[in-house]
This record gives structure tokens, C-alpha cells and sequence, in this order.
């Protein structure tokens, strides 16, 4: 679910430079990490989309991609939050890489508990 820490994250990015794309895992990659969205690729693409720091947005099949993308694109920084902290360092070679800190207070798993210990 997207919220107020993800548009923090979005508008910093946008920061550092012209142009902004967004990567959002597929509904089948997201099966093979285990992780359920609450909405649909199609539905996570169009709210990306209307957010005004995002200019693109691209589907993410694989882990493997990252590379071809960077390349693809043409991007110069690959920003991630702090909790993946040297997980894509990987994209050195290709692109800076900047890992933004959280924002403190909210995620999506503390929202998550709160609606469940709130039904």
C-alpha cells in the first residue's frame, strides 16, 4: 500500500534529477518473493502514474532486470530506502546509487497491524 513515506521517497528522488522511473514488481514477481499487494499491477501502475514526481513507470519481472533497465532507460541514480541498504550496490558500476532513509513513524506493515487489530 502507498503511503505517506513512499511519495517522501518519491518526491526526494525527483530531487536529483529530470526525469523519474518508477520500477513496481508485476503481480507474478511479486508471488515468487512472497509478497501480496493489496492492488493490482495494472491499479499500483495507474496511482504511480498520477503522482506528479513520477514521470514513468515500468513493470519489474525479476531481480535480474535491474541492469538491463539502468541501461535501457538511461538512468544515472537508482534510489532505494535505507532498509535495502547495499543490496543493489551491485548497480555501481552503471549508475550512483543512493539509499534514502525511511520515514520514521510509518510503513506498510505498521499500517497493515493497525487495520487488523482495528477489525
Amino acid at each position: 500500500m502507498i503511503h505517506a513515506g513512499h511519495i517522501n521517497l518519491l518526491r526526494r528522488a525527483k530531487e536529483l534529477g529530470d526525469y523519474l522511473v518508477v520500477g513496481i514488481s508485476t503481480d507474478e514477481f511479486n508471488k515468487l518473493k512472497n509478497k501480496q499487494a493489496y492492488h493490482s499491477f495494472d491499479n499500483r501502475k495507474m496511482i504511480l502514474e498520477s503522482i506528479r514526481f513520477v514521470d514513468k513507470v515500468i513493470p519489474e519481472h525479476s531481480w535480474d532486470q535491474k541492469i538491463d533497465d539502468v541501461k535501457r532507460y538511461n538512468i544515472d541514480t537508482f534510489v532505494m530506502g535505507d532498509d535495502w541498504k547495499g543490496h543493489f550496490d551491485f548497480l555501481l558500476e552503471y549508475c550512483e546509487v543512493v539509499y534514502f532513509p525511511r520515514t520514521e513513524g510509518i510503513s506498510t506493515s505498521g499500517i497493515k497491524k493497525n487495520i487488523n487489530n482495528n477489525q
